[in-house]
């Protein structure tokens, strides 16, 4: 599994857990997936870096609200595609 499709997967295992409540875990492995992902931007086009600026500004907007299900849909729907669109 590519470092893009594990981070994928994180996201979506990370999502989950805010929607199953979990915010405590959650948040713990956000962290985790917001440093790979950042780390997947490292190389990507500006436009890219640009969404994920903005993804990331929404999702932590999302935590200051605790909005655990704003956050799992931020992470489940734009990132997972944001990071999809790197790989072509």
């Amino acid at each position: 599994m590519s470092a893009l499709q594990q981070c994928v997967e994180e996201c979506r295992q990370c999502a989950g857990l805010f929607r199953l409540g979990r915010d405590v875990e959650a948040a713990l492995e956000m962290v985790d997936v917001f440093e790979k992902a950042q780390r997947l931007m490292v190389g990507a086009t500006p436009e890219s870096q640009q969404g994920w600026m903005q993804v990331l500004t929404h999702m932590l907007a999302c935590q200051e609200r605790q909005d655990w299900l704003g956050l799992a849909d931020h992470m489940e729907c734009e990132l997972v595609d944001l990071l999809q669109n790197l790989s072509g």
